[in-house]
Order: C-alpha cells, then structure tokens, then sequence
C-alpha cells in the first residue's frame, strides 16, 4: 500500500510572471527525490504549461485580484508525484477538441495549442475535469 511521503501546497495570483514561481516551488520540492536533471526539466515542463493555461486561458485576462491558481504537489512512498493545478477560471467547454494538438481559445495570440498535447506526453497520466466553475489538470509521474 502506498503512503503519502511529502506534500506541499501553494496558491497565487493568475499573473504571468507566477509560472516562474510556480516551476521553482516544484523544483525545490523535487529536486530531493534524486530525480535526474532530464526528468526535473520535463516536470517543471508541465507545471509551466497547466499554469500558463490556467492563467491564459481559464482567467482571459479577468483582474488578476481576484483570480487564483492554485498548485498542489503530493509525493508516495512508490515513488509517485502527483502534480495538481487548479483554476477557478471559465472552464473547458469541450475537453476532447482541447486535447487535439494546434488547438488553442487564443487564436489572436501567439499559443501554439500544444500545451495539454505535452502535458500528456511529459506525464504518465494526464486527467482534466473542468466546469464554467474552473478546471483542474491532474498529472501523475512516477519518479525512478
């Protein structure tokens, strides 16, 4: 039976600089795990793209006041991360069409539309629930 070995949790405001903040909260709870550089690069990787999303897609630009991601990392005894993002954004109306690489709600920017085709490749399981309430991107990556 697995056991919960470490967890932390964080939240801040949907403001494009946080997504640093984000991937260096992730690292300093990573980096004792005897993860390699490789596998540090591709967690950070998916933290940076669930909270770009978040903040890009899920709040649109709302005030950032009163908009929040909100991150949470949980670490098991059979070497599982489990990586939470969670926004209390807009929503993903359709989550099949979201999945699809190019596919992207900010055509006018400059997204690419591969952020949850990576964080699906980078994690080894990759679960979206989302409502006009907000999204949460679970993302699990066993560490060996």
């Amino acid at each position: 039976m697995k056991t919960l070995k470490n967890k932390a949790k964080t939240q801040f405001l949907a403001l494009s600089e946080n997504e640093s903040f984000a991937r260096i909260f992730t690292a300093g709870f990573v980096r004792n795990l005897g993860v390699t550089p490789s596998l540090l690069a591709d967690i950070k990787t998916v933290v940076s793209e669930a909270v770009t999303n978040a903040i890009v897609h899920g709040y649109r630009g709302r005030d950032a006041e009163s908009s929040l991601v909100f991150l949470e990392l949980k670490y098991y005894s059979d070497k599982t991360l489990i990586i939470t993002v969670t926004d209390r954004g807009c929503g993903i109306p359709d989550i099949e069409e979201a999945m699809q690489p190019f596919f992207t709600t900010d055509a006018e920017g400059e997204r690419s539309g591969m952020g949850l085709p990576i964080m699906d490749a980078f994690s080894d399981s990759l679960r979206l629930t989302s409502s006009p309430k907000g999204t949460r991107v679970t993302m699990k990556k066993k560490l060996l």
